[in-house]
Parts: C-alpha cells; structure tokens; sequence
C-alpha cells in the first residue's frame, strides 16, 4: 500500500469514526442532560421531598458530562482532522505527533468521564439501596408514617438513568479512541 493510499484510509477512518463517535455521543448526552435537567429542576421546584439521591450522585453525573462535552468536541474535531489529513498541500497536514496526542487525550477525557459518571451512579445506586433497605415490610400497615425522603421516588431512577447514557456515551467515544489510535500507531506497509 503507497503513503498516499495509507494516509488516505486513514483520513477517511477518522472521518466516519469521528460522524459516528460525535453522533452517539451527542445523543447519549442531550438525552442524559435532559434527564438530569429534570431532575435537578423537579428537586428544586419542591415537587419532591428532600432526595438526597439526586445531590451527590447527580453532581458527578453533570461532571462526568461535561466531561463528555469535550468528548463530542473531540470527536468533531477527529473529522477535521480527517479532512486536513487529505489536503493536497503537505503544509496543511498535521503532524502524526499532533495526531497522536489529540487522541490520547480523548482518551484520558473519556476515562476520567466515566470515572466520574460511575461516581455519581454508585452514590445515586447507594442511596438507592439504603432506601430500600430502611422501608418497613409490606402488611405492616406502616407506610403512612413513613418520611417521604425514605421512598425510592422516580426521580432517583431518572438519575441512575441519565448516568448510564452518559456512562455508553463515554465508552462509545473510548472505543473510538482506541480503535483510531491503534489505527495510526499500526506500520505502515
């Protein structure tokens, strides 16, 4: 294979890797922001009791998608590199160094991203559990003097929800990440 049919395959795969990474992970987000938008803004309108569920676990949840905010930018940013990759003047071209270290940061972004979504899932499933585990048997005729905040509501689940999306989103940009650096890292024959 030439260099310039190589460096083609190669513009091209970080073309369409980037569409479809930016895509999903546009997606995943708008849908997890718009979960957690609801259940912050449901919080505070007073249309629950005190959920502590919805503090601790959805803080990360928001980091963990600014997080994947970058992520999209870089994922955009894959299919312009692409696009330079082909330019027919050698000047345009970024160098494999450049390269290589915008996708090792994708990397680390969508690593730390998950790290901080699955955070916020473990505090928002822990609370979860603790819920669960404090409510009275069913027949004990109890549940009337019950402290509402005590209640698995389904504000909690919107969360654990939101950060799940936001958890695939990460992976999905990772998985792209990867596949494009093992992509350009590979000897060219």
């Amino acid at each position: 294979m030439s260099e310039s049919s190589s460096l083609r395959a190669i513009a091209q795969a970080f073309r369409l890797t980037g569409w479809i990474s930016f895509w999903i992970q546009l997606v995943l987000g708008v849908v997890s922001g718009g979960i957690l938008l609801f259940a912050v803004f449901s919080q505070r309108s007073g249309n629950t009791s005190n959920n502590p569920g919805t503090g601790f676990g959805a803080f990360f949840a928001v980091a963990g998608l600014i997080a994947l905010g970058v992520g999209i930018y870089l994922a955009f940013r894959y299919t312009q590199l692409g696009n330079r990759l082909e330019s027919s003047n050698p000047n345009n071209r970024p160098r494999k160094v450049e390269t290589v270290q915008v996708v090792r940061f994708a990397v680390m972004v969508h690593l730390v991203g998950m790290l901080l979504t699955l955070l916020g899932a473990q505090a928002t499933v822990g609370i979860l559990l603790t819920k669960s585990l404090t409510l009275p048997q069913v027949g004990t005729g109890v549940y009337t003097q019950i402290d509402p905040s005590r209640i698995i509501q389904s504000l909690d689940i919107f969360v654990v929800q939101a950060n799940t999306n936001t958890v695939s989103a990460h992976f999905a940009g990772l998985v792209a990440s990867i596949w494009l650096l093992q992509r350009i890292s590979k000897p060219q024959s």
